[in-house]
């Protein structure tokens, strides 16, 4: 799809077909979204279709996952007029931080840290990434923004905040979608295909 070429009808997950699948082998992710954040309307519609199911809802903050999650977070916070937090792989962050271990993706033993100070009790967290493939790396930032006594996102006291381009039907992924209110870009006709990759 051409990057300037914007179709006539614009239903959810149009842009979808912007993303390049994995010709580098098992390490990488299957899909990369990157030539879709190329796409202005794409983009915008992305991250409208992301906000869309908290339309309402009171937000404090939006926290990114790294590193690919900060393109969609930063872009969310814009959108809403709130702040952003990147919460980052270890090693990164020069201030006071708590950390969690997780596994990723691909199996491997990551931590995550987040910097002690841009969360306090109450505050009510949008999470963004780009994908929830096992679901590790999400949960670990949970964890980190609820260990902080941040809420994730949570409106009449249902938890409530997670956002990605993809959330796959894995064990963790139902996990997250049991447990918190969660938006994903892919039309249900299309999701078989992206579970089974």
């Amino acid at each position: 799809m051409d990057l300037c070429h914007v179709p006539a009808t614009r239903e959810k997950g149009w842009y979808l077909a912007l993303m390049a699948p994995n010709v580098k082998g098992p390490n990488y992710a299957w899909l990369d979204p990157s030539r879709l954040y190329c796409h202005p309307q794409g983009l915008q519609d992305c991250v409208a279709d992301l906000l869309q199911p908290f339309q309402g809802d009171a937000i404090d903050m939006v926290a990114g996952i790294d590193a690919m999650g900060f393109i969609l977070g930063a872009a969310a916070a814009a959108t809403l007029r709130k702040g952003f937090l990147a919460i980052r792989k270890a090693g990164h962050l020069c201030v006071q931080t708590v950390a969690q271990p997780y596994s990723d993706y691909s199996g491997r033993q990551k931590v995550m840290e987040v910097r002690t100070d841009a969360i306090s009790p109450g505050l009510r967290i949008l999470l963004v990434d780009q994908w929830v493939e096992t679901g590790g790396t999400m949960r670990a930032a949970i964890e980190l923004v609820e260990r902080l006594g941040g809420v994730v996102a949570a409106p009449l006291c249902v938890p409530t905040g997670v956002a990605a381009i993809c959330m796959e039907n894995s064990e963790g992924g139902k996990w997250i979608q049991e447990r918190y209110k969660c938006s994903h870009c892919v039309p249900p006709r299309l999701q078989p295909r992206f579970d089974q990759h």
